[in-house]
């Protein structure tokens, strides 16, 4: 099994500060129109909340970050937004990769490339490949990115791999495949916008993540809108289907072996 608990077959370390962020970040468009500006003007100002939150979460010591930037069901918006974000990505991928390795942290895209074009497919090989290394902060962007997609991909390529297992599986067995199987489930999962939805994101993963919404608009997410939402997350009681009585017994044994 991969070296990242399950929270359905153990249960993980609780830190006080998340090690794992997942973001929806919803919003942009009515920032936009709220402004009377288009819509894509909120998907550029967008792009400063990224770059605050990255760094935010480095100084608090989060470990993984993740962000849904395009879903699988998003190409049904208009042709000319699509452009618009295929173009965005692109110059974030030219022009933010460089600031992203001088500060450690490592990228990468999780999703389905197939849909996107060579150049966008070429810069995310060779940013992934130049943070290769880094290991401050893992910034991970889903792009073409589908919950549901993952668990067939994940199924198909297990299968393909590993036919003997047709006739039956186990979590152990599937859990490998899956396109973040390099990080452990998130902790808190965040989506901005007023929304209440997961929307297809992390379906497998999220199965015992702290879910916060907030009314904040993605564009003004800002370091204060973090921290509220980290201490959200310390206000709660994990219990990974525990009594509260057994959580605080475990933490008292922890404390003790601790000295």
């Amino acid at each position: 099994m991969d070296k990242h608990k399950s929270s359905t077959l153990a249960i993980p370390e609780s830190r006080s500060v998340p090690r794992h962020v997942a973001i929806i970040m919803d919003g942009n468009g009515r920032w936009a129109k709220q402004r009377f500006l288009p819509r894509v003007a909120g998907h550029k100002r967008g792009l400063e909340a990224v770059r605050a939150t990255v760094k935010a979460c480095v100084k608090r010591g989060v470990e993984y970050l993740t962000l849904f930037a395009f879903s699988s069901e998003n190409w049904r918006r208009p042709q000319d937004e699509v452009k618009f974000l295929m173009q965005l990505f692109v110059a974030a991928l030219e022009q933010e990769i460089e600031k992203l390795h001088a500060n450690g942290v490592r990228f990468r895209v999780v999703g389905d490339l197939s849909r996107f074009e060579p150049r966008i497919v070429r810069l995310v090989e060779e940013a992934e490949a130049r943070t290769a290394e880094n290991n401050r902060l893992l910034l991970t962007i889903a792009a073409n990115y589908g919950g549901r997609w993952d668990m067939l991909q994940a199924a198909n390529r297990m299968l393909q791999e590993r036919p003997e297992l047709a006739a039956g599986f186990s979590e152990a067995d599937l859990t490998p495949y899956f396109s973040m199987s390099y990080a452990p489930e998130p902790d808190l999962f965040v989506r901005t916008g007023g929304e209440q939805r997961i929307s297809n994101f992390l379906l497998w993963q999220l199965a015992y993540s702290e879910l916060y919404f907030t009314d904040t608009l993605w564009p003004d997410f800002d370091v204060a809108a973090l921290d509220d939402a980290i201490r959200s997350y310390q206000e709660r009681e994990r219990r990974f289907g525990r009594t509260s009585e057994q959580v605080q017994s475990s933490r008292r044994v922890a404390r003790i072996s601790a000295g």
